[in-house]
């Protein structure tokens, strides 16, 4: 028998088609499955589409939110 999944996912980040690509692959790195909504707008027409949106499992929320705060942090520092 398969065992059912019933974690539900939170919204970590809203932005344009290829920002959101980048935070995708930096949360993919940190082995964490993402899931983006709206993003087939984005392919068809990256030039026009309408915000994307990650999301993660509501139990990885807040690990997340630390990785993508690091990020914004990342080239401000030297």
């Amino acid at each position: 028998m398969k065992a059912t999944d019933n974690s539900r996912t939170v919204e970590v980040f809203k932005g344009s088609p290829w920002e959101a690509e980048l935070v995708k692959g930096l949360l993919e790195n940190s082995g964490i499955a993402t899931i983006i909504k709206d993003g087939l707008m984005g392919t068809i027409a990256p030039y026009i589409a309408p915000d994307v949106t990650i999301l993660v499992s509501e139990e990885q929320y807040e690990g997340v939110m630390e990785i993508i705060r690091e990020r914004g942090k990342g080239g401000d520092e030297e």
